[in-house]
C-alpha cells in the first residue's frame, strides 16, 4: 500500500486533511518532526484528527529514522520546483511520496538523497 511522508509539516488543517485522505483510502501516513504545530492543535483536529483512529499514522523523530524506516523502497520526492512531472514516474502499489515543508519545501540535503528520475514536480493551485 502507498505511503506518503510530510516531512516537518507546517500548515494543521493540511495535515488533518491528509488523515482523512489516509482514513478513506487506506494509505498510511508519516509525519516527520519537527512538526509545526501539536497534534492537540484544535486546527488539526476540526480538519482530520476525527479521523486518527481510522487512519495508520506514525510520527519519526526525524528524516534518518524515517528514510530507515523505508530501507528498501523507492521513495519519490514531491516538488513544485522540480522539472520532471509526477506523471513521468511509473508507481508501484508500495512506493513512498515524500512532501517538504509547505513554505520552503524539502531541503536540499533531503534532496540529494533521491535516486532516479530525482524529485517530481507536483503543481498546486
Amino acid at each position: 500500500m502507498l505511503d506518503i511522508v510530510l516531512y516537518e509539516p507546517e500548515i494543521p488543517p493540511n495535515t488533518g486533511n491528509l488523515i482523512r485522505l489516509a482514513a478513506n483510502t487506506g494509505c498510511r501516513l508519516h509525519l516527520v518532526r519537527p512538526l509545526g504545530f501539536s497534534l492537540n492543535d484544535r486546527a488539526l483536529k476540526r480538519s482530520g484528527l476525527d479521523y486518527a483512529d481510522l487512519a495508520h499514522v506514525t510520527v519519526h523523530r526525524d528524516w534518518q529514522s524515517c528514510s530507515e524506516h523505508f530501507a528498501g523502497r523507492t521513495l519519490y520526492a514531491l516538488s513544485t520546483r522540480a522539472r520532471r512531472r509526477y506523471t513521468d514516474a511509473r508507481f508501484a502499489r508500495d512506493d513512498v511520496l515524500v512532501f517538504g515543508p509547505e513554505t520552503r519545501g524539502l531541503p536540499e540535503e533531503v534532496l540529494e538523497g533521491f535516486p532516479g528520475l530525482g524529485p517530481l514536480r507536483c503543481p498546486w493551485g
